[in-house]
């Protein structure tokens, strides 16, 4: 899921769970996922489709409190 639609999404109440995981394909870089309340999940992903990965977690965190997130559950 893109950045605005990410927004739109939880302006609307649509996300029910935010977690933030190590990345599979790098454990140095951090990835977030979306559940909305159907039950399915949705990475944050940039304007070419691809998965948005942080090598900071104070990078991710950012980002996630510009897109209106509040709580996020990290995963190690």
């Amino acid at each position: 899921m893109k950045r605005e639609q990410v927004r739109e999404r939880h302006a609307e109440g649509q996300i029910c769970a935010t977690h933030v995981i190590q990345n599979p394909a790098n454990l140095g870089e951090w990835i977030v996922f979306f559940k909305k309340s159907a039950g399915r999940s949705y990475f944050l992903v940039d304007d070419n489709d691809e998965v948005e990965s942080f090598a900071r977690l104070d990078d991710l965190i950012e980002t996630l409190r510009s897109l209106g997130i509040k709580f996020a559950e990290i995963q190690m």
